[in-house]
């Protein structure tokens, strides 16, 4: 545990030191994002927050790379993240400054899958009445499905001053958090990757949502947002291809299902609100991926909360869902419940209570 977090603190430092430089360059490369009627910034403000964050991430691989226990970490699929990572990252930063269109940005996404299918990063198996292991071929579609579906989702929740930013560190940490007992419960060493790759990303947030917050000082951009949603993704996907469901199913079924089911837990707000968009730009009769302003960061606004306060509550909503489920692992379900009623408790009052903005305008992202 000790390396993880020493791994999370130096992603974080990095991440912090990094995003200044990151802010200068984009501002000299003209990777902006301009005041629009719809924008709630009133000052021009930098895109490439994901650049920082790949900064962050190639670096601390670098450093932990020598550490006993997280060495053990870096494989061929260690390489296949981080160079899938670095495709996507770039991408997003051409999109940040040339603004590329919907379709080219979707090509670009399935071929970063592409780069994971190639390192034989994949869903192997379902729990299907027991483990069905999978064919290649439907294990391939539903490793590039999940992959595009948890990159957009991330995409269309960034819309708001460092929202995107904190609920990927959430569900990350519950991820990690996952993985890390796993390995330890059930001795699965082979699950190190997950935990290397979630606390990665918990740092590279923590140290980049300072400059994010409201009023932000950088925005991740498609970048940041599609550099996260692929991250999220594959660190699901890689502890499904590293644990042998069949050693664990005989003695519960929880821990079996949870690499399957958790990533859709942590992950329920930005789905829902992706689904949600979809379904409302298509019954308009616009494309999906047409920018709107009635994201559930929108409707939260529209109420008459603040930035600041809209942000808390969709943490608070992200944690009521992950955190009971990674302790239903583990844990009695009478404990889980038990958590899911003070987090829910808690996420009742900060929706209860609003406050005193007007018809504010928001962002929007995706």
């Amino acid at each position: 545990m000790r390396e993880y977090l020493v791994t999370a603190l130096i992603a974080a430092l990095l991440a912090y030191v990094a995003t200044p430089l990151v802010i200068k360059s984009a501002r000299s490369f003209g990777a902006i994002a301009e005041i629009r009627n719809r924008d709630v910034h009133t000052v021009p403000t930098p895109r490439w927050g994901g650049i920082a964050m790949w900064l962050a991430m190639s670096l601390t691989f670098l450093i932990v790379n020598h550490l006993p226990l997280v060495g053990k970490s870096f494989g061929h699929d260690a390489q296949g993240i981080f160079l899938a990572a670095t495709f996507i990252t770039l991408l997003g930063a051409l999109d940040d400054r040339f603004q590329l269109d919907a379709l080219t940005k979707l090509a670009g996404q399935a071929l970063a899958a592409g780069i994971l299918l190639l390192y034989g990063i994949q869903i192997l198996w379902l729990p299907i009445n027991g483990v069905v292991t999978l064919p290649q071929s439907i294990g391939q579609f539903l490793t590039v499905l999940i992959v595009l579906v948890t990159i957009n989702a991330v995409n269309f929740i960034d819309g708001l001053d460092g929202l995107a930013t904190g609920i990927a560190a959430i569900s990350a940490a519950a991820f990690f958090a996952f993985s890390y007992l796993l390995a330890v419960v059930y001795g699965l060493s082979r699950a190190g990757s997950p935990s290397l790759i979630t606390a990665v990303v918990v740092g590279v947030c923590v140290g980049f949502l300072p400059y994010n917050v409201h009023p932000a000082r950088i925005f991740m951009g498609d970048s940041g947002s599609m550099f996260l949603g692929l991250l999220l993704a594959t660190s699901a996907i890689t502890l499904t291809g590293q644990v042998d469901a069949n050693a664990i199913s005989a003695e519960r079924a929880g821990p079996t299902l949870l690499p399957l089911l958790l990533p859709f837990a942590v992950l329920a707000i930005p789905l829902l609100d992706f689904l949600l968009a979809i379904i409302r730009r298509v019954r308009a009769g616009k494309s999906p991926f047409a920018p709107d302003r009635d994201h559930l960061h929108h409707r939260l606004l529209a109420r008459g909360f603040s930035h600041q306060r809209t942000a808390v509550i969709m943490y608070s909503w992200t944690a009521t869902l992950a955190v009971p489920v990674t302790i239903a692992a583990f844990e009695p379900v009478w404990v889980a419940i038990l958590a899911a009623l003070i987090l829910g408790t808690a996420t009742f009052f900060l929706n209860f209570k609003r406050g005193k903005v007007k018809n504010p305008k928001a962002e929007v992202s995706a």
